[in-house]
Order: C-alpha cells, then sequence, then structure tokens
C-alpha cells in the first residue's frame, strides 16, 4: 500500500441568490505550489481554500479529514 499526498486547491465565486459556486479544482504538486496558487486566487475569487489528503490512490482510500492550510473568505460548511 503507497500512500501519497494530494494538494489541491479550491476556489469559489458567488453564485445565484448567494450562493457560493465552486469552480474546478487546481491540484498541485506540493504545499508550498498550493500556497502560491491559492495566494493569486483569492486576489479576485470570493473564497479560497487549499488543502491536502493522504491516501492510496489505487485504492481510493483517504483519509477523512482533508488538512487546511489556507483559507480566505467566507467557506461552505464542509470546510469549518
Amino acid at each position: 500500500m503507497t500512500r501519497e499526498t494530494t494538494y489541491v486547491v479550491q476556489a469559489f465565486n458567488a453564485g445565484e441568490s448567494g450562493k457560493l459556486k465552486r469552480e474546478s479544482p487546481i491540484v498541485c504538486k506540493s504545499e508550498s505550489g498550493a500556497l502560491r496558487t491559492a495566494g493569486r486566487l483569492a486576489l479576485s475569487k470570493f473564497a479560497v481554500v487549499a488543502f491536502s489528503s493522504t491516501g492510496d490512490p489505487e485504492m481510493g482510500d483517504y483519509d477523512d479529514e482533508p488538512t487546511i492550510f489556507f483559507r480566505k473568505g467566507d467557506l461552505p460548511e464542509d470546510f469549518d
């Protein structure tokens, strides 16, 4: 079982009736790359979160809770 860490940046814009609209997630090679990407997106997006998740991609078995290391804006409840 090989465990890998995946780094993801998720940005949001304001959608209809005040709900957040998720944009396509961006997968990064490292935490520092995700931080740079999140910082850039935070300048123009309603909300941004960067997180990592560790698991076995072949088995699809990932940790239950991602590790959030960047957040900006009013994020959905699932990022609290």
